[in-house]
């Protein structure tokens, strides 16, 4: 009988440990994936931030605080280093999207923040203290305004996962590497805070319109930036 309970618990520990190596390899394959839609935004002299590609032809959003300026500079994952003009910039939301002059870059699908539960598992990546493509993993605490360790009065998507500087601007994503945020900051030691996608999509819908699919081009604003 003992030796029987012996077998069983060595199975168990040897499936566990299949397990665990089969979650680190497909997050590993997972951020090696989504890399590429991952960009630096310098602005001027005050640091770096990260930003993400959303269409191939040259449109990244980021963080308000990242990116406020009109020229700023953004380096894609190949380090091509891309002058970019601002378009819009909500500094309630803390959002700007930049243009660049590219047609080859990755972006990264826009995925439903609505639908998020409570435990279910994000990576946050970005550039923390200058590491390029660092991340961070948990699980999500909540959605939407009544959020104790988020400020009142917009939507916040809450982790329970560390953000660094750097990460700010960079891509929160689900198992299927899709955007679900926009690191936006650190509301304590292990929570961290993204404007949700949702929110992400009305102020690109607000702020130059339409964005079209993959190999197609987006609607162009004007030369002056929006400010919402």
């Amino acid at each position: 009988m003992l030796d029987t309970l012996e077998h069983v618990e060595l199975e168990t520990a040897s499936g566990r440990g299949d397990t665990l190596r089969l979650l680190n390899q497909s997050l590993g394959e997972l951020t090696q994936r989504v890399r590429p839609s991952l960009v630096r935004v310098v602005d001027g002299g005050r640091g770096a931030g990260a930003g993400v590609v959303l269409h191939e032809r040259g449109l990244i959003v980021t963080n308000a605080h990242v990116a406020h300026r009109r020229r700023t500079l953004v380096e894609d994952w190949r380090a091509r280093q891309l002058p970019a003009r601002l378009l819009a910039l909500d500094r309630q939301h803390d959002l700007a999207v930049l243009s660049v002059d590219a047609d080859d870059l990755e972006p990264l699908a826009i995925g439903d923040s609505q639908a998020l539960a409570a435990g279910s598992w994000l990576l946050a990546m970005g550039h923390p203290f200058g590491v390029l493509g660092g991340t961070t993993a948990g699980v999500v605490i909540g959605v939407g305004e009544d959020l104790p360790e988020a400020p009142p009065g917009r939507d916040w998507l809450a982790m329970s996962l560390q953000l660094r500087p750097g990460h700010s601007g960079g891509p929160v994503i689900d198992v299927h590497g899709q955007l679900l945020g926009v690191n936006t900051m650190m509301a304590g030691p292990q929570v961290g805070l993204a404007v949700p996608a949702h929110v992400v999509k009305r102020f690109l819908k607000e702020g130059i319109g339409p964005v079209k699919p993959r190999h197609r081009r987006w609607a162009r604003p004007p030369a002056e930036p929006r400010m919402l």
